[in-house]
């Protein structure tokens, strides 16, 4: 009996153990919110990104090589899981990598934790998916340090390999941006969003105001030049070269013959 007791505990930790050393299941991929409205069109740079919300689809027509700009706003405690999706209408001649990148608003590149970021297909595939899992939004971070933090996020999507008989080729590019709330938050508070200003500067219209004018002196003082003045010293040196260049010349000037 105490035998088959000590055989039951043991099955049952290592039972215990294998669901321990077990991975956590995937989160599910985001789905598009309810009545949100598509958007059918990208940017082509950082100032022309077009923007989406969270679980706002996106579909556009794009050819192959495009480089396609999104973005979307990021608040503290969120992370954010960004999927596309292309797919080819027509056959190619080779294979292609694609890749999905994430920048923040001081256009620093972000890591992801998990998805397809840089995959390669064939020529014969109909279609690649791509993934990025980001780290979760942080209310504050060090000023060294590249942590995400509130703010503008931008996506762009492009293919930095393929064959050069591809290039131009028509893609079909589904893409979405997921968001959950992870629940924990930092101990801190960032000043401002890190939003770029896209905004062109003022121009300054006012006349720049003039500095007082310098007593004026008098006497036989108040007309010499500055002895530190460039154009003094250009004339002594002047006549210093001419003064030379007559010396040398008599002392090289042979005497006639008579």
């Amino acid at each position: 009996m105490r035998t088959a007791m000590i055989r039951t505990g043991a099955a049952l930790a290592a039972a215990g153990l294998a669901l321990l050393a077990a991975p956590a299941p995937a989160g599910a991929a985001p789905t598009p919110s309810p009545g949100a409205t598509p958007v059918t069109r990208a940017g082509t740079s950082f100032l022309t990104a077009t923007g989406v919300a969270a679980g706002q689809p996106v579909r556009v027509d794009a050819s192959i090589g495009d480089h396609l700009y999104w973005s979307f706003p990021a608040s503290a405690g969120e992370r954010h899981e960004i999927t596309a999706t292309v797919s080819f209408p027509k056959s190619r001649t080779g294979a292609s990598t694609w890749t999905v990148e994430v920048f923040d608003g001081l256009r620093r590149r972000q890591s992801c934790t998990a998805g397809a970021q840089t995959p390669t297909v064939d020529a014969t595939a109909g279609s690649v998916a791509l993934g990025c899992t980001l780290r979760q939004v942080r209310s504050w971070a060090e000023p060294w340090s590249a942590d995400p933090l509130p703010g503008t996020y931008y996506v762009r999507l492009s293919v930095p390999r393929l064959a050069e008989a591809d290039l131009g080729l028509p893609v079909d590019v589904d893409l979405l941006v997921g968001a959950d709330d992870a629940g924990s938050r930092d101990d801190g508070d960032l000043k401002a969003p890190l939003v770029p200003n896209t905004k062109a500067g003022t121009v300054l219209n006012a006349e720049p105001t003039a500095a007082p004018a310098e007593e004026e002196t008098t006497g036989f003082a108040g007309w010499l030049p500055d002895l530190g003045s460039r154009w003094i010293w250009s004339t002594v040196g002047g006549v210093l070269a001419a003064v030379a260049g007559v010396v040398g010349f008599a002392l090289t000037r042979r005497p006639r013959r008579p």
